[in-house]
């Protein structure tokens, strides 16, 4: 008999700027709600395998939305007129927009990269609204790794470019078969959508600002960083930590910038220790390096 997956995927159609957006999003799991945010240049896949674990959806209600532009989302109305380019008040306002659709009432939000980075920002802009934040290969500010000028070579816009350069990012431990399916993600990704996305990470999410006026007795925030990961440093995870008073950072060893999808297991174990001070259960210090 066919397994099926306990994972039920859903659309919302949220009105933004006066253009319609519909959405697609995933969920699985009671409790908390846990809201999950993919990379740049992917999608709400990323998160099936949290999604069909049950230790974890025993307490917690994951819930991932795809990004206007990404996987099964669709773009507004008038699209092949403009060119995709995400910002930081979008990008905040399409997630509080989409927190209210559902009546999310006090959730814990889990970004991923650019996901990882916003997260700052909604820990000090809507801290009281939100059970805490949890930062995967984040920063407060875009590293100096790279210019922007790379995106807009032609090439930028090439499946096979994106997969080869975001391969490096990934551990040399990770299974092969969950290597590939992140990289898969990238090979999905819909024409100039990884270029848009990089003009909030590159360009337009500073946040080293105002992180240090984050109060985490009121939205607790953990940053936690693959050690293989040269996009978001575990350095720059640890300056950015240290910036805002009461933050915790986790370094994961044989992790890169995708332990959620590259390495499902390994993220597991620093994961639940982390998701356990949001429970009423026994509390628990996370792993580190």
């Amino acid at each position: 008999m066919a397994k099926l997956d306990p994972i039920i995927g859903r659309y919302v159609t949220l009105n933004q700027g006066g253009k319609d957006f519909r959405i697609y999003f995933e969920e699985n799991g009671t409790g908390i709600p846990l809201l999950c945010l993919h990379t740049a240049g992917a999608h709400s896949s990323q998160f099936r395998h949290l999604m069909c674990d049950p230790e974890i959806t025993k307490n917690f209600r994951i819930i991932a939305f795809d990004l206007p532009w990404h996987g099964k989302s669709t773009p507004p109305v008038g699209w092949q007129d403009e060119e995709y380019k995400l910002t930081s008040d979008f990008y905040v306002d399409i997630i509080k927009n989409f927190i209210g659709s559902l009546d999310l009432k006090k959730p814990l939000v889990m970004g991923c990269s650019m996901g990882g980075r916003v997260v700052i920002r909604l820990a000090y802009e809507l801290g009281t609204e939100l059970l805490g934040v949890i930062g995967l290969e984040g920063s407060d500010r875009p590293a100096p790794w790279y210019d922007n000028s790379w995106t807009s070579h032609p090439n930028f816009a090439n499946g096979d470019f994106c997969v080869g350069l975001v391969s490096g990012l990934c551990a040399p431990q990770s299974p092969d078969e969950y290597k590939w399916e992140t990289l898969w993600h990238y090979y999905q990704s819909g024409h100039g959508v990884f270029k848009g996305d990089m003009h909030f990470f590159r360009t337009d999410s500073d946040y080293a600002n105002n992180s240090a006026t984050i109060d985490t007795e009121l939205c607790p925030v953990y940053l936690m960083t693959g050690e293989y990961d040269y996009s978001c440093t575990p350095e720059a995870t640890i300056e950015t930590a240290s910036r805002i008073p009461g933050a915790e950072s986790v370094i994961m060893r044989e992790v890169g910038h995708f332990p959620m999808s590259e390495n499902p297991d390994v993220f597991k174990n620093y994961l639940i220790p982390v998701l356990d001070n949001f429970t009423e259960g026994e509390k628990h210090e996370p792993s580190s390096s």
